[in-house]
């Protein structure tokens, strides 16, 4: 700001005598430009919609940004903890975060099944604001099965000792500490009720809940303000209160979200009060208040925000939920809602000056109009969903334009039909009346007004968008056309009247399918090759929420499951040969995939009449073949990814964006003509409220014309609320003209709250004219709740720019529906086992075949024997022998 201050006083020193009153002119002008941002509304077609009142999808882990409500909205959280205890896990309980900031509280009702159920308030048994069962799911005893407690989000709000009390002894603890402090959250408690689960047919509920977002801060409530009355206070969040008033959601946005403990910003662009044009933004919030003749409120919006979205986007939102523009004036941020204004002044001729060019366009070229818009909104009534609007058009306009232009406009941040029925009319007429000028103006015109007003010219009301001025002070105004018709009411109809949907109904209440069986088969095949299957069968179910049969079978004496599911029920048969083998008898059983989730149950245990027949080899070997080649292939994209630079990775890897850090670097550099030594040494720390890092980069490098030797470390250690990370990489490069050797080496050991990994990985690559070799050698070892997995594997690699060669092996510990197997393969053309003694001869796999002088073999289970000559053969499926002459 001194800068332009100095500027603006030489010249006004120049040019009028050092007026003060010239002085604060230029330097505003050239500070800030006095430019007002007006959304394009003649835009042929608009950005799609992204910004809504719903969060509709439940968001997992600790990767998410920060989001808060402003208004009402339905979502369904961010879950943050799941526990289960009791005989049976018959209580369990979850975790929501459903906002940051401090909250109202919640809607009376929640959405379950896709039905609607009403909240019944309960007394509170620990540091909740509010306890609440759900109607229907309530025994005689006044118990909910389902139980929800809300917690708003305020400073030092206290732990909910329930949780921490019942999950005292489990695995996965609910702490002491875990406050919560600054986030709206939700503890929902279930008990596995048999009348209302069981027999009802019902499973676990997904809940939507509608929140009452942010308290927001209100200036003109605040006697501290210029204008302001009340005993609001910015820095007393306590007295604060909820609205779902535009022009207050994006004062508040623009002021933005804090952290509790840092005051850093979270959500929104953290300005003051001093940097807010209070003037307009006072207006904008009385004519969202104002009474319509329906008796609603003008505008009323709600938004879902986060800390990644764009605050031009996130401010258009609001802008448009009251038919409004943001604007800048000299340097202020504020804001002009739809509203009709009373003309400054009337601009005429004598106020132009004759001698500067004018540029005036009363009426817009066809194509930055439309003639017909349509858009939708959030209804309620549709349990929160997307709902079309009444089209705006009139056949008088479509006429004057030659044929139909049509776009739309969506208000997926207003909830009431007739608000957003409303600003669809508005904004097609402010289209339609898109006259636009610039105007010179005399000095004594220009500073009687300011962007935002309205006045008269020629006999039509024109809007001051922008206000300009030169180095000479001479002022420019830029205009569009208005008038106080567009915001008229007549000729607006209501809004549409949205039917609430239908609960769905099941038309039965299977809990399995009916008369379940299984029987052993066989598959032929090409080429006369056969395999064993399994033949499911069952009655077609008459439900159209059945949505697959799923099967569990195992081999008979044995505890090995296995699944496979049928996804069209009306089948009522299904073949598998997953897993299953020759020769031996399975038991199955079977139970029913159903949308919306009920209680289900399995068939009784059946069994195959025969054991399963005796299956082709060619097809297991096939099946063995596929699985194989697709663990080789994962295992040469490893090594693609392995060897490709790192150096720009791990440098921007790091960043103190939202964070507080430190980056310490050291270096000493030798250089004379083409020569180069150097050595680099660089150490990161870096903290934040979910995360905290120490890295430390060493890079070594020694260089003359074009040899150049490389040797790079880096070492990482990161923690956050769930998550440790320890990592270890080290490269070594030697390069003269381009031929290039190389030689990786990365360890790292990372757990969370779904695992641990250990890896160890080394590879080389040498590279000469086109040529190349490579290899890898991993370690890597993983538990997690599915399973414990372990795997060592070499994959070697070599060839030109036109074709290469792979060989390698790999072995491997791997969990398969629950069950732990071994296995370990091998990928050569050519692989031999040898005693060392060379009497005996190896034995070998080549070209297809398996080598053995001398077998000793117990027994042979076999399809085909045929001697070398062809003389004699002897099929062992079919019991025959043929011998030739």
């Amino acid at each position: 700001m001194a800068i332009f201050t100095g500027i603006a006083t030489a010249i006004a020193g120049a040019l009028f005598g050092g007026s003060a009153l010239a002085t604060s002119l230029i330097g505003g002008a050239l500070a800030f430009g006095a430019k007002f941002a007006i959304g394009k509304i003649q835009a042929a077609k608009q950005v799609k919609q992204k910004y809504t009142a719903v969060q509709g999808e439940i968001q997992f882990g600790g990767d998410v940004p920060v989001g808060t409500l402003y208004g009402v909205g339905k979502t369904k959280g961010q879950r943050a903890f799941y526990a289960k205890w009791d005989k049976g896990n018959k209580r369990n309980a979850e975790v929501f975060i459903l906002a940051n900031g401090w909250c109202d509280g919640l809607e009376p009702y929640v959405y379950m099944y896709g039905e609607k159920y009403n909240l019944v308030a309960q007394a509170t048994i620990g540091n909740e604001v509010a306890r609440y069962g759900v109607e229907r799911f309530i025994d005689g005893d006044g118990n909910s099965a389902i139980s929800i407690r809300f917690y708003d989000g305020r400073p030092g709000q206290g732990v909910d000792q329930r949780l921490v009390d019942v999950t005292a002894n489990l695995g996965n603890k609910w702490k002491a500490t875990s406050k919560l402090s600054g986030m709206c959250y939700v503890v929902v408690e279930r008990y596995y009720h048999l009348e209302f689960f069981r027999d009802a047919g019902k499973g676990k509920p997904d809940i939507d809940f509608v929140l009452r977002g942010l308290r927001e801060y209100d200036p003109r409530k605040d006697s501290t303000v210029a204008g302001g009355s009340g005993p609001q206070r910015l820095t007393m969040p306590s007295t604060w209160v909820h609205t779902k008033n535009p022009a207050l959601h994006r004062l508040n946005y623009q002021l933005g979200l804090r952290a509790l403990v840092s005051g850093r910003t979270l959500i929104g662009e953290g300005k003051s009060l001093g940097q807010i044009d209070l003037a307009t933004y006072f207006v904008a919030m009385n004519v969202c208040d104002t009474l319509r003749a329906n008796g609603k409120k003008t505008y009323e919006c709600s938004l879902f925000v986060s800390g990644d979205d764009d605050h031009t986007e996130v401010l258009k939102q609001f802008d448009d939920a009251m038919a409004g523009y943001g604007l800048n004036r000299r340097g202020l941020s504020g804001v002009i809602p739809g509203a009709p204004q009373i003309p400054v002044k009337d601009l005429t001729a004598a106020d132009i000056p004759i001698d500067r060019a004018k540029d005036v366009q009363f009426r817009p070229s066809a194509f930055e109009r439309f003639n017909h818009l349509s858009g939708q909104f959030t209804s309620i009534e549709s349990m929160w969903n997307p709902e079309s609007l009444k089209p705006v058009y009139v056949n008088a306009d479509i006429a004057a334009d030659g044929r139909n232009r049509q776009t739309s406009i969506d208000f997926l941040q207003v909830t009431d039909p007739d608000i957003a029925q409303y600003l669809l009319n508005i904004r097609y007429r402010q289209n339609r009346m898109g006259g636009k000028a610039t105007a010179p103006v005399s000095r004594r015109f220009g500073l009687a007004v300011q962007e935002g007003e309205w006045i008269t010219w020629r006999g039509k009301s024109w809007l001051i968008s922008e206000w300009r001025a030169d180095e000479r002070l001479r002022i420019t105004l830029v205009l569009s056309e208005t008038s106080a018709e567009i915001y008229d009411d007549d000729g607006i109809e209501p809004g549409p009247i949205v039917v609430p949907p239908t609960p769905p109904i099941n038309p039965s209440l299977l809990s399995t399918v009916q008369n379940f069986n299984v029987a052993a088969g066989m598959i032929n095949g090409a080429q006369g090759y056969d395999t064993p299957a399994l033949l499911f069968t069952w009655t077609p179910p008459d439900d159209p929420t059945i949505t697959a049969v799923r099967f569990v079978y195992q081999i008979e004496g044995t505890t090995e499951i296995f699944e496979d599911q049928c996804t069209s029920p009306e089948d009522g048969s299904f073949r598998t040969t997953k897993n299953v083998v020759s020769g031996k008898v399975y038991n199955a059983r079977a139970t029913i995939t159903t949308v919306p989730d009920r209680l289900r149950t399995f068939t009784p245990w059946m069994t195959t009449a025969q054991p399963t027949g005796l299956q082709t080899l060619l097809t297991g070997l096939q099946q063995l073949q596929d699985d194989a080649l697709n663990r080789f292939k994962e295992l040469q994209q490893e090594m693609d990814a392995f060897f490709r630079p790192r150096l720009v990775e791990l440098l921007d890897a790091f960043s103190l964006e939202g964070a507080v850090g430190q980056i310490e670097r050291q270096q000493i550099v030798a250089t004379i003509g083409d020569a180069l030594a150097q050595i680099t040494e660089e150490r990161r720390v870096r903290v934040s409220e979910n995360e905290a890092m120490a890295q430390l980069l060493t890079y070594l490098q020694a260089s003359l014309g074009t040899t150049n030797a490389r040797l790079i470390t880096e070492e990482t250690v990161r923690a956050t609320t769930d998550s440790a990370l320890a990592s270890s990489i080290t490269t070594l490069d030697a390069e003269v003209d381009g031929n290039l050797a190389r030689l990786i080496a990365e360890e790292t050991a990372r757990a969370d709250g779904d695992g641990a990994l250990a890896s160890s990985i080394s590879g080389v690559s040498a590279d000469f004219n086109g040529r190349f070799a490579q290899g890898l050698v991993k370690f890597e070892a993983v538990a997690a709740p599915t399973g414990v997995d372990a795997r060592f594997s070499v994959l070697l690699r070599a060839g030109t720019s036109q074709s290469f060669k792979v060989s390698g092996f790999y072995v491997e510990l791997y969990t398969d529906g629950g069950v732990q197997k071994s296995r370990m393969a091998v990928q050569a053309d050519q692989f031999l086992v040898t005693s060392g003694n060379s009497r005996h001869y190896p034995l070998v796999f080549e070209d297809g075949e398996l080598k053995l002088a001398v077998a000793n073999i117990g027994t042979v289970n076999a399809g085909l024997l045929q001697s070398l000559n062809g003389k004699m053969k002897i099929d062992l499926n079919n019991g025959t022998i043929e011998i030739f002459s």
